[in-house]
């Protein structure tokens, strides 16, 4: 990555910084075919959580609850 594009993001404010990371976040999200392969381990791990949440979905928040519970958490 260019540093000179780093030094400047980072001039952003930090309620920008994660603006900006949720935009690039959700650009990787609609190009799934893009990523890389998942691990072995990544893939064990996504299956236990499955099967954890099959057992009592009661467990399970949304993302918009996430988000709100970090931003109240921190700030």
């Amino acid at each position: 990555m260019n540093d000179t594009l780093v030094t400047e993001l980072l001039k952003l404010s930090p309620a920008e910084r994660i603006a900006l990371a949720e935009e690039l976040w959700d650009s990787v999200a609609t190009h799934p075919e893009e990523l890389p392969p998942l691990s072995d381990a990544q893939r064990a791990e996504i299956e236990r959580r499955i099967e954890a949440h099959k057992r009592d979905p009661s467990i399970a928040l949304s993302w918009d609850d996430v988000r709100a519970r970090l931003r109240a958490r921190l700030g």
